[in-house]
């Protein structure tokens, strides 16, 4: 079971309730008012894995690019 206030704690940045979080695949993103959603994306903004529909993985795809700024080194 994931535990919420772990993976938002341990996260990059949040936006408007999704955690992104850096990994070495690129960036973890799961949406914290509905766990069973999330994505992994590539550096490149490619999608690896997930188990959103098209238009959510749209906007966290959105979010993403719009804040990676705010998750380099």
């Amino acid at each position: 079971m994931i535990d919420i206030q772990e993976v938002a704690d341990a996260a990059d940045v949040i936006v408007n309730g999704y955690a992104f979080t850096k990994c070495h695949l690129g960036f973890r993103v799961l949406n914290l008012n509905h766990p069973e959603c999330a994505a992994v994306f590539s550096q490149a903004g490619e999608v690896l894995e997930t188990t959103m529909d098209d238009i959510e993985l749209d906007i966290t795809r959105n979010y993403l690019e719009k804040n990676r700024k705010y998750m380099e080194d």
